[in-house]
């Protein structure tokens, strides 16, 4: 008797088999369905800030499109949005780099595999620390390298180890991709651990992906270090950033990346078969975001930092969950350990998506499960929602466990 594989098997491509569908996106759209179906979610899943858009970058879109900016624009970018990504990344990251050095691309994402894109070919390897951002290992897999992950633990911190990386390192290493500050656990490197890491990479042809979306949003003082500050590496570190995260952006979908000019140049190509240029209206808005007030941004800072402190003491007064001080973003990475392998509600909890769907389904708490970060024994809970909200959220897991 023959057997048939099935029309996913026999015609799609070997790369987009080997992808897992985003967790991030697959929760939340679980919750909005059961939302949507009148049941009342609280959604710690989401990884967006919860605050609008501020006016001034909105009113500088409806400008926009009153002064008829709606037609293509140069495929890296618009000159005047390139100039404000310099002078943002001289002002907050005190990095120079020139407008050839600077591509504009549609969101976070895009500039992230467009790097992967241009410099990975198959057999390369690009190594990941975990907890890693759920899209880093299926945007090596697409561009036909192999992620090699390195599990870091709370006991570093999140962090990993210039001795973890070096063992990770082998002849086929293309790329570290440096998260900081991280998403999901929040951790960020110091100057110091970024030099240490640095050091490892030294005399060796690895490029590295800076990715430092959550850059302005840091705690207790500490700043994240970007590892292109330091000169030896300035020609194979990539810096990856964005407007979605600092200005509650997410939807207008800018992105940009800032390195040696030969990649860029590379993404340039790559974006101008894929996409061309990014959204004309949304271009402008970003250039009002980064050249306008700041104070917008500081005043969110501290109000994230305000629910960072509930979260960590209130989740670490439920037995069974233990969470650590995340340094910047606006996530917390709680270990469920403590509740593995009993049974509530009928059913036992082997592993963190156990926990997320009977989190979700039997008590209406969204979250999204540690499996899709690297990190089994792990939750990632957003904490861009209202004192209220998460306060409620809380009171539910709590009851959930008890």
């Amino acid at each position: 008797m023959s057997t048939h594989s099935s029309p996913e098997e026999q015609y799609l491509s070997h790369r987009v088999q080997s992808m897992q569908e985003s967790q991030t996106m697959r929760i939340t759209g679980l919750a909005k369905k059961m939302k949507a179906e009148g049941k009342d979610i609280v959604s710690l899943s989401a990884g967006e800030p919860d605050f609008p858009t501020p006016d001034f970058v909105s009113e500088a879109a409806i400008q926009a499109i009153r002064e008829g900016f709606t037609r293509y624009t140069p495929n890296s970018g618009i000159p005047e949005l390139k100039e404000a990504v310099i002078g943002k990344l001289k002002r907050d990251n005190k990095l120079e780099y020139r407008p050839e050095e600077i591509i504009i691309s549609t969101g976070g994402k895009q500039t992230l595999i467009n790097t992967m894109f241009a410099l990975c070919d198959e057999g390369d390897e690009v190594i990941i620390p975990a907890p890693y951002w759920v899209s880093f290992p299926e945007m090596a897999r697409l561009a036909g390298a192999t992620p090699v992950t390195v599990a870091t633990t709370i006991d570093t911190g999140f962090k990993m180890t210039p001795d973890q990386l070096e063992a990770a390192v082998t002849p086929k290493t293309k790329i570290l991709v440096l998260n900081s500050p991280s998403n999901p656990s929040g951790a960020v490197y110091s100057e110091q651990e970024v030099k240490a890491l640095m050091k490892v990479l030294e005399g060796r042809d690895i490029f590295v992906i800076s990715d430092e979306m959550y850059d302005r949003i840091v705690y207790g003082g500490v700043e994240p270090y970007s590892p292109a500050r330091i000169p030896e590496m300035r020609d194979r570190v990539i810096v990856s950033n964005g407007v979605s995260k600092t200005y509650s952006m997410t939807g207008w979908r800018i992105g940009y990346l800032a390195g040696p000019q030969w990649i860029i140049k590379a993404c340039d190509k790559i974006q101008s078969q894929t996409t061309s240029n990014p959204n004309s209206i949304a271009q402008k808005a970003a250039v009002a975001a980064l050249n306008g007030d700041q104070q917008v941004v500081e005043d969110r800072r501290l109000e994230f930092e305000k629910r960072r402190d509930f979260m960590y003491k209130a989740l670490n007064e439920i037995p069974g969950v233990s969470a650590a001080l995340p340094d910047g973003a606006f996530y917390i990475f709680p270990s469920v350990q403590g509740v593995l392998g009993r049974e509530f509600g009928g059913r036992v909890l082997s592993n963190s998506t156990d926990v997320a769907e009977y989190l979700l389904v039997e008590h209406h708490v969204a979250t999204v499960p540690g499996d899709a970060f690297g990190a089994p024994e792990n939750l990632r809970l957003s904490y861009a929602a209202s004192i209220a909200e998460l306060e409620e959220a809380v009171r539910r897991i709590r009851q959930a466990f008890s």
